[in-house]
C-alpha cells in the first residue's frame, strides 16, 4: 500500500508533502513514517465525527472484534450471510460489530482427570444503575456451576482451570470469582497469547495483503480454532523463556528546547547501521525515517514541554552491533525538514549495557507509572489486577511472536520496532485468560465448583444505523477445550423482567415460564440474544 494512501486514511495529508514524496520512486528513496502522536490525534478527531466506526476499524482493529468481520462478512467457520440490515451467521446468530467472546467450559491440566461433571450455566439479567441512579439494562452476571463427581475408590486431586475471554484492561470488572463448595478459592491467573490476528486496511477489496491492522476474534468459531487442539492452553501455562539477549540502551534525559517559540519543537537522532547485524527498538519516539539501501535511520520525538500528556521516557535499544556514531539535530516540528532546523534543542544521553529482559521490564514499569499518573479517580487501575510479571510476559510474547524478534512471523504493525505499540496493546488485546486452582474430590463423592463473572455482551455501535444497536448477544460453548466428562449440561435465565428474547437456539420460552433447559450434548455452541424492554423495572 502506498504511503499516500495510508496518509489519506489516517487524515494526515499535506498535499505538498505528498507530491514531494511521490516524485522519487527509486529504490533508495527515503521513507518517512508518520508520527504516531499526530496520527492518533487525527484518529481521535475522525472517531468523533464517525461515532467510533470508520477509522477505529482501520487503525485499531476495533473493540471486541470490530474490524475482524465487517457486518455481513464471515470471519470464521460459522459463515456470515446478510439479511437486509441484520447480518446473521448461518446458525441464525447475529454478526455483531463488537464481539465479547463465549462462556467457556472449565477444564483441568490432567488429560484424563477421571471425573464426571454436571454443569449449569445461568444468566442473571437483574438491572443495574448508572452513576446518576438512573436504571440500565446492560450485561449479565453469569454463574457457571459444576458438580464434579469422583466414581473411584480413592480421593482425586486435579488442577482445575477456568477459562474466560477478555483483556487485561477488563480484568477489574470481568475476572471471575471461583468458589469450591461455597468457599472462595485463591486462584492464580495465567494469560494466553493475543487471540486474534492481523489484516490489511484494504484486504476486503483484494488490494491489500498487509498486516497493519488488528484482526480480533469475531465469532465463537475463532475461539474454536484457537482452543480445540490444546496448544494455546499449553503455551499459556508454560514459562516464557528469558530474554537474556545483551543490548545497548540509550536513555534521553534533561531535555531543552525553545518551546515558547516552537510549540512542536522536535529532536532527532540520526545514524547508519548494517541492518543484517543491528536491530533498533524505540520507546517514546514519535516518528522515524530510513533508507533501506544505505541503512540510514532517523528517529525523532517532540521535546517534552510539560503540557502534552506523552511520556518523558525516551529510550533507544540496540540489539547486535552497537552504533558507531550518531548525530542530534533540533527541528521546528515533527516534519524534520531541512529548512526547519533550529538551535537550542539539547538533551543528555546515557549509554548503558543491559539485557533485553531488563530493558523491557524498565519500560513496562515506566508505562504503568505513566498510566497511573493519568488515571481518572473513578476508573479502575489495570495494574491492581495484572501483575507486572504477567504484563511484561505478554509484551515479550508479542515481541517474539509478531515483532522484530519473530523472524518470519513479523507483521507490518510492529515492523518498525516501536515498543510503545506492543506495550500499550498488550493491555487491550483480546485473549483467553485462565484461573488455575487445585481441587480434591473425595472417593465416591462430589464437590461443587462455581465461577461467577460479569459478562459484557456482544453488540452493534449506537451510531451505526444497524437495526441491532440495542441487541445484546451472549454465547456459550459446551465442550471446547475441556477434559471433563459431562453427564448433563443445563442453562437457565434469572431476573428476566427487563428483557425480551430476540434470537436463541437454547430453547427458553419465557412466556410459558420455561427459564431452564437441558442442553444437547451434541450441540457445540449456544447463543442468546436479548433486547432491553423500554420500561426497565
Amino acid at each position: 500500500m502506498s504511503g499516500e494512501r495510508l496518509f489519506r486514511i489516517l487524515g494526515l495529508v499535506d498535499e505538498d508533502l505528498i507530491e514531494e514524496a511521490g516524485t522519487d520512486s527509486s529504490p533508495t528513496a527515503i521513507q518517512r513514517r508518520s508520527t504516531p502522536w499526530g496520527r492518533y490525534l487525527a484518529a481521535a478527531a475522525c472517531l468523533t465525527l464517525m461515532c467510533g466506526l470508520g477509522l477505529a476499524w482501520l487503525v485499531t482493529g476495533g473493540f471486541h472484534g470490530m474490524g475482524a468481520a465487517a457486518p455481513g462478512e464471515s470471519s470464521g467457520a460459522g459463515g456470515g450471510i446478510a439479511h437486509d440490515n441484520e447480518p446473521l451467521y448461518t446458525d441464525g446468530s447475529t454478526v455483531f460489530m463488537s464481539y465479547a467472546g463465549p462462556v467457556l467450559p472449565m477444564t483441568t491440566e490432567e488429560s484424563d482427570p477421571g471425573l464426571t461433571a454436571e454443569r449449569t450455566t445461568s444468566w442473571d439479567f437483574a438491572p443495574g444503575t448508572y452513576r446518576d441512579g438512573s436504571p440500565r439494562q446492560w450485561s449479565a452476571v453469569v454463574t457457571d456451576r459444576y458438580m464434579l463427581a469422583n466414581p473411584t475408590e480413592t480421593d482425586t486431586t486435579v488442577t482445575a482451570l477456568y477459562p474466560f475471554t477478555g483483556s487485561f484492561s477488563e480484568l477489574a470488572e470481568a475476572a471471575p470469582t471461583v468458589t469450591v463448595d461455597g468457599v472462595k478459592t485463591e486462584a492464580v491467573l495465567y494469560a494466553g497469547a493475543y487471540a486474534g490476528g492481523f489484516r490489511g486496511v484494504y484486504e476486503e477489496d483484494g488490494l491489500d495483503d498487509s498486516t497493519w491492522n488488528l484482526h480480533p476474534p469475531a465469532s465463537w468459531t475463532d475461539y474454536q480454532a484457537l482452543l480445540e487442539d490444546g496448544s494455546y492452553l499449553s503455551q499459556a501455562l508454560r514459562e516464557n523463556p528469558a530474554l537474556d539477549i545483551p543490548v545497548t540502551v540509550y536513555e534521553f534525559t534533561d531535555f531543552e528546547a525553545p518551546t515558547e517559540e516552537y510549540e512542536a519543537a522536535t529532536q532527532a537522532i540520526s545514524f547508519t547501521i548494517d541492518k543484517s547485524r543491528t536491530t533498533i527498538l524505540t520507546y517514546g519516539f514519535n516518528g522515524a525515517s530510513w533508507d533501506e539501501d544505505t541503512g540510514w535511520r532517523q528517529y525523532d520525538y517532540f521535546v517534552p514541554d510539560g503540557v502534552r500528556g506523552e511520556s518523558e521516557v525516551k529510550v533507544l535499544i540496540v540489539l547486535g552491533d552497537d552504533l558507531q556514531d550518531y548525530t542530534l539535530q533540533g527541528y521546528a516540528n515533527g516534519a524534520c525538514e531541512e529548512n526547519g532546523k533550529i538551535d537550542g534543542v539539547s538533551c543528555t544521553i546515557i549509554r548503558r549495557e543491559a539485557t533485553l529482559e531488563e530493558a523491557l521490564g524498565n519500560l513496562c514499569r515506566a508505562y504503568a507509572d505513566q498510566y497511573m499518573d493519568h488515571l481518572p479517580m473513578e476508573m479502575a487501575n489495570i495494574f491492581d489486577s495484572v501483575s507486572m510479571e504477567l504484563f511484561q510476559d505478554a509484551v515479550a510474547e508479542l515481541l517474539t511472536q509478531y515483532g522484530v524478534l519473530s523472524g518470519e512471523g513479523l507483521v507490518d504493525r510492529y515492523s518498525d520496532g516501536r515498543l510503545d505499540d506492543l506495550i500499550s496493546e498488550a493491555l487491550t488485546q483480546e485473549r483467553v485468560l485462565y484461573l488455575r486452582f487445585p481441587v480434591t474430590v473425595p472417593a465416591g463423592g462430589s464437590i461443587t465448583v462455581s465461577a461467577s463473572l460479569w459478562k459484557a455482551p456482544s453488540f452493534d455501535f449506537g451510531c451505526s444505523e444497524s437495526d441491532n444497536v440495542d441487541l445484546q448477544g451472549y454465547d456459550l460453548v459446551t465442550h471446547l477445550g475441556s477434559t471433563l466428562t459431562f453427564t448433563i449440561q443445563r442453562a437457565s435465565l434469572v431476573n428476566t423482567g427487563g428483557i425480551e428474547l430476540v434470537r436463541q437456539n437454547v430453547g427458553f420460552d419465557l412466556k410459558n415460564g420455561k427459564a431452564e433447559v437441558e442442553l444437547s450434548p451434541d450441540e457445540a455452541h449456544y447463543y442468546l440474544e436479548v433486547r432491553p424492554l423500554e420500561a426497565t423495572p
